[in-house]
């Protein structure tokens, strides 16, 4: 197939490969761009592989904590506009309150909000402010404690990236600093057992494939995958991670000082995942001028 000049450009920005390199790895992968990402991991001409979740649509992150229950909901909006205006932040402030009392995103839907479904509520915004709007994601978590964190608010509860902690044991100073540290990093999972198989095999083939391209012997190659695997753990893992506040610690063993276990967590960013169409500032401010 044609490789494009678009998608190199992607692969480079993702990678910080060449561009020769870049568009040969699409070649090899026929346009595959995670496979792409993994061929350049292989042969060593990735210098990172950020593989996580383009922020592109806007919107904003709601979290609300009653008790031992805390919901996360993710409404989002065409432009970073809409995401100021205070008519959007209420309703979306309202939203994640009636989220408490229900258990999926289809029941938070048809929950009743002002005399409406959520859902009419939203309808009834976009005809008001004139852009596009979805109740995309809502998560929730369970514990003893719950802490919430809103990385850069907006307004109260709510932003560009919400994060909840449930806890047992410990209090709620020590499950804020495992919120802000899971708005730093992005962990993959809780722990190794949480963590999609797929993708733990997925990067063991890779660091087989990388350790084999250095010629060594299988049994080499073993002994380097063990220890290899073992640091990819502590990266995407939440309780393997050296904690932000002390990297001299994990997470687990600072939760272990700190009386508690870390039962569960949430971290929504606006837009991960979404790809938008680029526009320029200019184009979008248009847009929204002409409703």
């Amino acid at each position: 197939m044609a490789i494009t000049a678009a998608q190199v450009k992607e692969l480079r920005d993702t990678t910080g490969a060449g561009m020769m390199d870049a568009k040969k790895a699409l070649t090899e992968t026929n346009g595959d761009m995670e496979a792409a990402i993994d061929w350049l991991r292989t042969k060593g001409l990735a210098k990172a592989a950020k593989k996580s979740g383009r922020t592109a649509a806007e919107g904003l992150v709601a979290v609300s904590v009653e008790g031992g229950k805390g919901v996360a909901v993710e409404v989002n909006a065409e432009t970073d506009f809409v995401a100021k205006n205070s008519d959007f932040q209420e309703m979306v402030g309202k939203i994640a309150g009636v989220a408490l009392g229900t258990a999926d995103i289809d029941a938070l839907k048809a929950a009743a909000l002002d005399g409406k479904t959520v859902e009419e509520v939203i309808t009834a915004k976009i005809a008001t402010i004139g852009e596009n709007m979805s109740l995309r994601r809502m998560a929730t978590v369970e514990g003893e404690t719950v802490v919430s964190y809103v990385h850069n608010a907006m307004a109260d509860g709510m932003g560009k990236i919400g994060v909840l902690v449930a806890l047992k044991g410990g209090d709620e100073a020590f499950g804020r600093q495992v919120a802000m540290h899971i708005a730093a990093t992005n962990p993959a999972a809780l722990n190794e057992a949480e963590l999609d198989p797929t993708i733990v095999e997925k990067e063991r083939q890779v660091q087989i494939d990388i350790a084999r391209e250095s010629g060594k012997p299988e049994e080499v190659i073993e002994k380097m995958i063990v220890g290899r695997m073992k640091k990819f753990m502590s990266e995407v893992t939440l309780l393997g991670q050296p904690f932000v506040i002390n990297p001299d610690l994990t997470v687990e063993a600072a939760a272990k000082d700190a009386g508690a276990e870390v039962l569960g967590y949430v971290r929504l960013e606006v837009g991960e995942g979404i790809e938008k169409k680029e526009e320029d500032f200019a184009a979008e401010v248009a847009k929204v001028a002409q409703g």
